[in-house]
């Protein structure tokens, strides 16, 4: 059984790499991704934050080039890197902070697209705080606004809207919103979910106004099935933490709906983490994985870091540390809702998304 389902996903693989190859190196002109730790690049090694929300050291980084600890919370490369290479860039958007750092070329640079991911925040204001961070989606969305007036100073406001209305928007955000409210022991209740989207859908909104219109949706996997949920379970899932999130893939579905109905040029494509994890999970070996419980670097209790345990077979895990997929993880979840079908990515998949000619 494991041998046919390793051949159906080798089609897949093969069947979005057509898909890739056909969108072409200019789909888009440029990508801005927003979000947490999982699509972060880099940008909290510019911040003052606490050092649980930071990777700029080893082990983080070590099938990297050169094994470089870049800030991202990965062995490797993350999700949002591998999303726009399958778009035909060389690399993924610098982070803000990184950009900025370099102000000879900020503007130039920023025409390509802006990394805003910050480990550590949430959709809610107040996600992040506890450790000195206050780059929420919000604030996120501020510094965007900050882009956007660049980019119009550049090109002008009509060369400057097309752009952004072509560009791809990529979120991933609300994990830690979540964890975050376990952690304050207070409930995961209906209005904390009815919280939670409606300041989603204000921030969408902002994005749009400020000219985004193709936005692909990341929303947060089964987070009670990470090693530091099951540490506090008798290494099984929470399975509190899951049906909140279940309940959060759907609130966030049919406000991508509502949002399309009420914003005549808005366009959008939701990827599933939580159905594809929970699948991976069910099937582990047909996907090449042989650990989905542990941590590869650190344990549930303890950070990854050069003095943290370290596993040799990397690829044949699912979590790198007690938080975050590994690099084959999060390269088998680029791909999946890059060009797969509609169980893990509705209406249509990122790259259908991408191609979208926005006249």
């Amino acid at each position: 059984m494991a041998k046919k389902y390793t051949w159906c996903f080798l089609i897949v693989l093969m069947s979005i790499a057509i898909v890739a190859a056909h969108i072409g190196e200019t789909a888009v002109p440029a990508v801005f991704i927003f979000g947490d730790s999982t699509m972060d690049v880099g940008t909290n090694n510019f911040l003052p934050v606490s050092q649980e929300i930071k990777a700029d050291f080893y082990y983080n980084g070590i099938d990297y080039p050169f094994s470089e600890p870049t800030g991202r919370f990965s062995n490797g490369y993350n999700t949002a890197d591998r999303i726009v290479k399958l778009l035909g860039y060389k690399k993924s958007p610098p982070s803000f902070f990184a950009l900025l750092n370099d102000s000879p070329t900020f503007k130039r640079n920023i025409l390509e697209g802006v990394n805003f991911a910050s480990g550590g925040s949430g959709i809610l204001n107040t996600t992040g705080l506890a450790y000195n961070n206050f780059m929420s989606l919000g604030e996120q969305i501020n510094l965007f606004a900050t882009v956007v007036g660049n980019i119009t100073e550049l090109c002008g406001p009509a060369a400057a809207a097309t752009l952004l209305s072509k560009s791809l928007f990529i979120v991933s955000s609300g994990s830690n919103d979540i964890l975050e409210q376990q952690r304050s022991l207070a409930p995961l209740s209906p209005d904390f979910l009815a919280n939670l989207q409606s300041t989603y859908a204000d921030h969408l909104r902002s994005l749009y106004n400020l000219g985004a219109r193709k936005f692909a949706i990341i929303t947060i996997p089964p987070i009670g099935c990470c090693p530091v949920e099951r540490y506090y379970n008798g290494s099984e899932c929470l399975q509190g933490a899951n049906e909140f999130a279940r309940q959060f893939y759907n609130a966030t579905e049919t406000l991508l709906r509502q949002l399309s109905s009420q914003l005549s040029a808005m366009n959008y494509s939701i990827g599933n983490s939580f159905g594809l994890t929970l699948d991976i999970m069910g099937n582990p070996l047909a996907f090449g994985f042989k650990e989905i419980r542990k941590a590869c670097c650190g344990d549930a209790t303890t950070m990854c870091n050069q003095t943290a345990s370290l596993c040799q077979n990397r690829d044949e895990y699912l979590f790198w540390d007690r938080f975050h997929p590994t690099q084959k993880t999060a390269v088998l979840a680029a791909l999946t809702f890059f060009g797969g079908s509609q169980r893990f990515v509705k209406p249509v998949n990122f790259s259908t998304l991408a191609a979208i000619n926005i006249v």
